[in-house]
């Protein structure tokens, strides 16, 4: 099922939904029928005061029958405790285990939704992912807490009722019965109508949290912009929405409640009229007319009670329904053709004539191919929009090509576990993403069970020490949200430590440098260059400076290789390559270029040799590549 289905498509009916209510009761099904035991006696215990009415009125009362005023009293205590124990009971065992499912339900969907394809992430908000993990399942405890048990105790209460009450004047009992019918069928219409705005609702809180959670995680872009009105605008609006919506479910179960009301009240007249018709009569006592009158109670509250229960319990249903969405979404390694787990890549990386649109599209890449040779640099350049960074996540796998395929040490990389694969990649963005933690925390994020030391050479190497250390706190300073309290630059280097931390085999830097000014720049370009050795490694880069030394150039346009080769043999041909370049850093003279970088009859550097398999990255000591430190 698509989570972006229209909110008025029908949904399924309650009974439909039974086998997915009963796999989240399941596990938790003795508890379940202990709190059905225990409402029973809840229940049971109920009736002990009605029927002790009638010996009340008419034994002591009328026959003035003393001696049985006290049993009559120790049987009403008794019942009481028994209905406040039940009570507690209940609470202790139904209402705490269904705080237990929404917390494993909310684990279980957040589990499922981070292993959804990168797919499944562009065309759905960030907030609205987080409403379906919090929200959603928040409603599901009314199917394990009170809601259910006293919507079965209801039942079960209406059921004792109604046979207490058949036995004692079935007259009566049967124009009660057809009131209370006629009432219980508009009941079942209207939870018809309000089920879908509890459904429209979650829709729509989803929307607005979401938008909600942009605003507040781009508060810079707002206030440098001076957008704070439109975007309190923009949440009025949505708030608007929500505020209509409730109003629209007050105004259903206002409704209902005044309907249940005038119901009781109609009920109560009818049997005092028919109840005084009997007792002048002498058919009925007048203990047993009480008698009649507390029962009849006991079988129309619980019908208005299904007013608010019906509506927790519809709340709950509309809840499922969207977490059952979710869940319904197949996992990207939940395939099975994804059965070759890799071994220690050597790095090699072939596309064959892949081809690929995002759903709905054009074409963004069409038969591309090439071949990136172990701890080569393969340099992708191009206009904005050609397709870069659409290969990029085919080589990380966050998408399957249409046709063709890609190919990782011979191996189709749609049959690869992504797990084993994934391990083995590293990336570096334009915007280093920092989770709200320590420094240490957010560089040991790739790799959690590195040791103190690997975790500080890491640090060197990126010259992350070099600021950490004059932090009060050190390598435990608190980064904040998104990173925001360290520079770009320092944010940049505890990414490319996060990286080297992490040792893999193919390496990605997608504009790694391009947003940092030339001093942070070269006081990163150190890092990078370890980084990148022995790596089989991709670059995105608009400045083209930055590649010349790339063992391959692929130029992409509109979503096909139109140049392929090294700095000198492109910036000769004079083609696409000799135009992007140009309108850089204008015409190369002798004086710009290291020696012999200009001759296009010059051959390329061969690449240096991949790392053997499982094997450390530095072949020499890292610290040499970091001026001026110690080996």
């Amino acid at each position: 099922m698509n989570p972006s289905d229209p909110i008025n498509a029908k949904p399924p009916r309650w009974w439909e939904m039974l086998p997915d209510i009963w796999e989240f009761l399941k596990p938790r099904r003795i508890h379940l029928a202990l709190g059905f035991l225990l409402m029973a006696v809840n229940r049971v215990a109920g009736f002990v005061l009605p029927l002790s009415s009638k010996y009340l009125f008419d034994n002591v009362f009328l026959r003035h029958q003393i001696s049985m005023l006290m049993p009559i009293v120790l049987a009403v205590i008794a019942a009481t405790a028994a209905q406040g124990a039940s009570s507690f009971g209940l609470t202790q065992i139904l209402s705490k285990e269904a705080q237990r499912l929404i917390t494993e339900l909310r684990v279980r969907v957040q589990s499922h939704v981070a292993r959804l394809p990168v797919s499944y992430y562009d065309s759905n908000k960030t907030g609205t992912l987080v409403a379906r993990i919090m929200t959603d399942v928040e409603g599901l405890r009314n199917l394990l807490g009170t809601g259910l048990v006293q919507f079965a105790g209801g039942i079960m209460t209406s059921c004792l009722a109604l046979v207490l009450l058949l036995k004692i004047n079935v007259m009566m009992t049967a124009v009660a019965l057809g009131i209370l019918l006629t009432f219980s069928l508009t009941l079942n219409k209207a939870f018809g109508v309000i089920r879908p705005i509890f459904r429209e609702r979650r829709k729509i809180n989803a929307e607005v949290t979401g938008r909600l959670t942009e605003s507040l995680g781009g508060v810079r872009v707002v206030k440098g912009y001076h957008a704070e009105e439109r975007e309190g605008k923009v949440f009025f609006e949505g708030v608007q929405r929500l505020l209509e919506n409730v109003i629209r479910t007050l105004n259903a179960t206002s409704f209902m409640s005044l309907s249940s009301t005038v119901l009781l009240g109609l009920v109560s007249a009818l049997i005092m009229y028919l109840g005084a018709g009997q007792i002048l009569g002498h058919h009925m006592t007048p203990g047993t007319f009480v008698t009649y009158t507390i029962l009849l109670g006991m079988l129309v509250a619980p019908v208005v009670q299904i007013v608010g229960i019906g509506t927790q319990l519809s709340e709950a249903m509309a809840g499922l329904e969207r977490t059952r969405e979710v869940l319904a979404e197949r996992p990207e390694d939940d395939d099975p053709k994804r059965t070759v787990r890799l071994d220690p890549l050597r790095g090699e990386v072939r596309f064959n004539r892949v081809s690929f649109a995002y759903k709905g599209g054009k074409p963004v890449l069409e038969a591309v191919s090439f071949e990136a040779a172990p701890g080569t640099v393969t340099a992708l350049v191009g206009p904005s929009g050609s397709g870069k960074s659409t290969l990029i996540g085919l080589v990380c796998a966050f998408y399957v090509p249409v046709s063709g395929w890609i190919e990782v040490d011979g191996v189709d990389l749609r049959t690869a576990r992504l797990d084993s694969y994934r391990t083995q990649l590293g990336v570096v963005l334009q915007e280093s993403f920092l989770f709200d933690g320590t420094i240490r925390e957010n560089i040991a994020f790739s790799r959690p069970d590195a040791t103190e030391e690997e975790i500080l050479r890491a640090c060197r190497i990126a010259r992350v020490d070099e600021f950490a250390e004059r932090f009060e706190q050190g390598y435990e300073t608190i980064v904040g949200e998104r990173g925001v309290k360290l520079s770009g630059g320092q944010r940049q280097r505890v990414s490319i430590a996060r990286a080297i931390l992490a040792n893999p085999r193919i390496l990605i830097l997608d504009e790694a440098t391009s947003s940092l000014d030339s001093e942070s720049e070269s006081q990163i370009q150190e890092g990078l260059s370890y980084l990148m050795r022995g790596r089989t490694t991709f670059v995105i880069a608009h400045r083209l400076s930055t590649i010349r030394k790339a063992d391959q150039i692929l130029v992409i346009e509109d979503g096909r290789i139109i140049e392929r080769g090294t700095h000198a043999s492109l910036y000769a041909e004079g083609g696409r390559y000799f135009d992007l370049y140009t309108r850089q850093h204008g015409v190369e003279s002798d004086l710009f270029l290291a020696p012999g970088e200009g001759d296009s009859e010059q051959p390329a550097a061969a690449p240096q040799p991949a790392l053997a398999p499982g094997s450390e990255v530095e072949q020499d000591d890292p610290l040499q590549f970091v001026r001026g430190r110690e080996p």
